[in-house]
């Protein structure tokens, strides 16, 4: 891309555990908070299950589109991990052992022999079957997983990794520091908001596009509540964004929202 502005973040979390609630999904929260720590932010998230048209779907929209994805979960080689062969389908290339993942697999398959004290056999059907999981669509580069050798996968901007957490947020991180290094924003990502009684979304509406229009980097949200058991009926209205401009967007919503009449309750940081 062109520009810094014109990249987003995206997350594709693969697996029929989290749809069906045996898992919680641990990988969203724990990715926004590491491109936080890099003053970046998530753009969007997708949750797919277990199922190769959906999942090839999903990939080829990541494929074709603009953003940087991550995708965790089912790039191992049982028979219900389909990521590594839909990603293939959705690139419309074939499938094909990577080299290097196949040199780290081995070397995995040797330490663990050695740990467990028995002769290592490569020609074993296990352990062939074990190369499975370097089987990545063509072109393919790896990504190093320092937890137990067995590496994940990039496309362009689409990288792949376990869904398992210990495995896929140090992966995540890799790819960030050594992909994306030059995305990272000194200025960090930061809200202020308040409590508004009494008002309508629509009524407030040309305060909040004036804001966005006034200060370039800011974005104005607005959450309402009909039931919250401390304020009752309110909006929590606020404003989020490059910190250089976040108080002077925040002062212009207070003014904006006094000539309004608005009744104002607790002002709220995050």
């Amino acid at each position: 891309m062109s520009s810094t502005e014109s990249r987003a973040f995206g997350l594709i979390i693969v697996g029929d555990e989290i749809l069906s609630g045996k898992r919680t999904d641990k990988h969203m929260a724990r990715v926004i908070e590491l491109l936080g720590a890099r003053g970046l932010s998530l753009a969007w998230a997708e949750y797919v299950g277990d199922d190769p048209a959906r999942i090839t779907a999903a990939l080829r929209r990541a494929f074709e589109g603009p953003d940087i994805v991550f995708s965790t979960g089912g790039i191992g080689a049982t028979p219900d991990d389909h990521t590594r062969q839909c990603a293939a389908a959705a690139l419309g290339v074939p499938l094909a052992l990577h080299p290097e993942a196949a040199q780290l697999i081995r070397e995995r398959m040797q330490d663990t022999a050695r740990e467990q004290g028995v002769p290592y056999e490569p020609d074993r059907a296990d352990n062939v079957h074990r190369l499975n999981m370097g089987v990545f669509p063509q072109g393919a580069s790896i990504i190093p997983n320092p937890y137990n050798k067995i590496p994940g996968f990039s496309v362009h901007d689409v990288h792949f990794v376990p869904g398992f957490p210990v495995m896929a947020w140090p992966m995540v991180e890799w790819v960030l520091d050594r992909r994306y290094a030059h995305l990272r924003r000194e200025v960090a990502i930061a809200e202020r908001s308040l409590i508004v009684f009494g008002a309508m979304e629509a009524s407030l509406t040309p305060l909040m596009e004036a804001l966005e229009s006034e200060f370039t980097g800011i974005k104005v949200f607005s959450l309402p509540s009909v039931d919250h058991p401390q304020y009752g009926r309110h909006i929590e209205l606020g404003v989020k964004g490059d910190t250089r401009q976040l108080e002077p967007a925040y002062a212009r919503l207070k003014r904006g929202l006094s000539d309004f009449g608005a009744s104002i309750g607790p002002e709220l940081v995050r």
